[in-house]
């Protein structure tokens, strides 16, 4: 059970891996949502992405119930 959740949620990340890298903009609000911190200064610049990872955070977890419901 592990391994095949292991296994899907890689399939996943390469398939999300390959489109981010090929330029498809299915990404592009990552980053860009109001509540994500960015900091930019002569010298110095910070990047916290915390509204986007919530927002990754709550769809993971809907999948990962999603999964759980049907299997």
């Amino acid at each position: 059970m592990i391994g095949e959740m292991l296994i899907i949620a890689g399939i996943v990340l390469i398939i999300a891996g390959v489109l981010w890298i090929s330029g498809l903009k299915l990404f592009s609000w990552f980053g860009n949502l109001p509540g994500d911190i960015k900091v930019e200064k002569p010298g110095f610049s910070f990047y916290f992405p915390l509204t986007s990872l919530i927002v990754i955070n709550a769809v993971l977890y809907f999948l990962s119930w999603l999964f759980r419901k049907i299997f």
